[in-house]
C-alpha cells in the first residue's frame, strides 16, 4: 500500500503543477499497489478543489485512482502528539506519518523534502519520484 500525501494528489490533479509529471508517473509505476491517505489529507485536497468549483471533478477523479480514505483510529491524538513533538512537522504532516506507521508494510509518497526525511527517520520507506 502507498500512502499519498497531498503533494502528490494535487499535483497529479492540476497539470499546471510543477510536479504533475511526476506525481502521474509515481501513480502510474505504481498502479499495481493499493492508494491510500488519510481522511485529513483528502480533505486538504477537497478544499482547494471545491473553492475552484472542482470539488465533484477532483471527487471522481479520487475514485478513479482508487484512493482508500484511511481513519486516523482512536488512538490518534496521542500519536499525533508524539509525531509533532518528534519530528516538528506540522499536524497535517503528522497525519500522513501516522496513517503510514498503522497501515502494515505501506509507503509513503510525497513531494515534501521535509516530510520524506521525518517518514526516512521513522524507518518508512519512502517511493523514489
Amino acid at each position: 500500500m502507498i500512502i499519498l500525501d497531498a503533494s502528490v494528489l494535487i499535483a497529479h490533479l492540476e497539470k499546471t503543477d510543477g510536479h504533475h509529471a511526476r506525481a502521474t508517473g509515481i501513480l502510474r509505476d505504481n498502479c499495481h499497489d493499493e492508494f491510500a491517505a488519510s481522511s485529513v489529507t483528502l480533505a486538504e485536497v477537497l478544499v482547494g478543489a471545491i473553492r475552484a468549483d472542482r470539488g465533484e471533478q477532483v471527487r471522481e477523479a479520487l475514485a478513479d485512482l482508487q484512493v482508500q480514505s484511511l481513519g486516523l483510529g482512536a488512538e490518534a491524538a496521542w500519536e499525533l502528539a508524539r509525531l509533532r513533538v518528534r519530528t516538528g512537522l506540522k499536524l497535517p504532516d503528522c497525519c500522513v506519518l501516522h496513517t503510514a506507521r498503522i497501515q502494515p508494510a505501506a509507503q509513503l509518497a510525497t513531494f515534501d523534502a521535509r516530510l520524506a526525511a521525518g517518514a526516512a527517520a521513522l524507518g518508512m520507506g519512502v517511493v523514489p519520484g
